[in-house]
């Protein structure tokens, strides 16, 4: 059987695909003191690596499987990958997408000559729709990170890396299903192995790393969908095998700190990355500052650039909470006049960016701050800390209700009685909110409800319910299948609502 090494040597890659350029991010690089670049997937023709192993695999069927056509599951990269590269060589292409996939994914699949079948809320729904076509159809399944001739196409990035910054250090690999990293890593250990490999995940959805934690592959109960293209719930079989021989560290990064990268990319390149396609990026940073390194040629793969402009706005707000430019504070003042000017004097000249207040009629006010910070983390400790000498003070930077829901909706609190809290996620889809509420809205009392669009392809939604039951009102949560958590003793809720 063909290894990685000798399919990436001998690539057909090329045919549809150009090397993609290694920018040095200058003032990223200053900012932290070691050479940090930036490998330029996005250059390529669907703006993400995921072109060369869909390529590498097609390109490689015998003439009997081409005939049948191919067949893949996926909600965004992957599909235009299979779609470019089964037209480009003569092949029909059905994608499988969730209901869920916003319309530009969809149209840009169609363009490039697949055909789109819509089945399911999530991609596991998408996934076994494919499998059950390909039988079905006597289709060719193409799978989007857990087969050898794929990790070869995406080993070509190495063998680029090699070419053009051999004295690399250190190499960061976003992970999902780990085809990307089990490709790179292979190769560069191959003729490097002095370069560290480096894999980044988001927090909350850490395949490889509980992986190699726990010595085996699992399956995490949820994960995060911001970064969707790395929302996988277990890494896949060949590439964890893979994985765990060549990688030599994981970092996990949160969602705020993505943003942040989103940021720094496209103030160095003027390119917006899509939150996997920064995760690299956000990785490089939180490993330079857990391990004080100076002075290295840090190399980040900046994996893909789709993300709907709708989303931008989310991205925006919580940049500059990922770098640390911002605090969230909430305070609590004495409800009697002076208190506001005290509290305002106390902050000098730092910068508000945000205040909201609200009468509650009793001795003590609760008030909703954000301050613009330039120096980061010590500037903010520094700031909590003179605060606190005069009033009671919660830094809220780290709470994801203040931060998605409490900060659009504070208005003082009401006499709910037996009212618990619950934050949601569900697929963004027509019909997707009436569902909800159908089930939620006929057999208990609504008496908090905030939904925001993000631009993403799932909902948020914060909702309040008047309750005497809390086992039957979750055992109903269950049979929805959306993710859900109780926030009843959350600061943010039980401060300003």
């Amino acid at each position: 059987m063909p290894n990685i090494v000798d399919l990436a040597n001998n690539t057909r890659v090329y045919d549809v695909a150009s090397p993609t350029p290694l920018n040095l991010a200058h003032q990223l690089s200053a900012r932290s003191k070691n050479n940090i670049y930036l490998k330029r997937e996005d250059e390529l023709a669907i703006h993400a690596f995921k072109l060369r192993g869909a390529y590498q695999k097609i390109s490689g069927l015998s003439e009997s499987q081409a005939v049948k056509g191919v067949v893949a599951s996926s909600a965004g990269n992957h599909a235009q990958g299979v779609a470019l590269s089964a037209s480009k060589l003569g092949i029909e292409s059905v994608i499988v997408m969730p209901l869920s996939t916003p319309k530009i994914k969809v149209n840009a699949v169609e363009q490039l000559g697949g055909k789109v079948v819509l089945h399911g809320d999530v991609y596991d729904d998408a996934y076994q729709y494919a499998k059950q076509l390909e039988k079905d159809q006597d289709l060719v399944f193409i799978h989007p990170y857990d087969d050898i001739e794929v990790m070869a196409g995406q080993a070509t990035i190495a063998k680029e890396l090699l070419e053009q910054c051999p004295n690399m250090d250190k190499v960061f690999i976003p992970v999902g299903g780990g085809g990307l990293i089990a490709g790179i890593a292979t190769y560069i250990k191959h003729y490097a192995p002095n370069i560290k490999i480096i894999g980044v995940e988001p927090e909350d959805s850490p395949t490889l790393y509980q992986a190699l934690k726990n010595g085996e592959r699992v399956v995490l109960p949820e994960v995060g969908r911001f970064a969707d293209g790395v929302a996988v719930k277990q890494i896949g079989e060949q590439t964890y095998s893979i994985a765990k021989e060549v990688v030599d560290d994981v970092v996990l990064v949160s969602n705020d700190e993505i943003c942040a990268a989103i940021k720094d990319i496209y103030e160095d390149v003027r390119s917006i990355a899509e939150p996997a396609g920064a995760l690299a990026t956000a990785g490089v940073k939180r490993y330079i500052e857990q391990n004080n390194i100076e002075n290295e040629n840090l190399i980040s793969i900046v994996s893909g650039a789709n993300v709907n402009f709708d989303r931008l706005r989310y991205i925006s707000e919580r940049a500059d909470l990922g770098e640390h430019n911002e605090a969230i504070i909430a305070a609590t003042i004495p409800e009697q006049p002076g208190s506001f000017l005290k509290f305002c004097q106390l902050l000098d000249n730092h910068a508000i960016t945000e205040f909201n207040y609200r009468y509650a009629a009793d001795e003590q006010a609760r008030i909703f701050v954000g301050v613009a910070l330039s120096e980061g983390l010590s500037e903010k400790e520094a700031l909590i800390a003179k605060l606190s000498k005069s009033f009671d003070v919660l830094d809220m930077s780290d709470n994801s209700i203040a931060k998605t829901h409490i900060r659009y909706m504070v208005g003082g609190r009401a006499d709910a009685d037996n009212e618990v809290l619950y934050r949601f996620e569900f697929p963004e889809r027509p019909g997707a909110l009436l569902n909800f509420l159908n089930k939620v809205g006929t057999h208990w009392n609504i008496s908090l409800f905030h939904y925001r669009n993000h631009g993403a392809d799932f909902g948020r939604v914060l909702i309040g319910l008047q309750v005497d039951d809390v086992t039957a009102l979750e055992r109903s949560f269950d049979e929805l299948g959306y993710f859900y958590q109780n926030e009843t003793d959350n600061k943010a809720y039980q401060y300003f609502l």
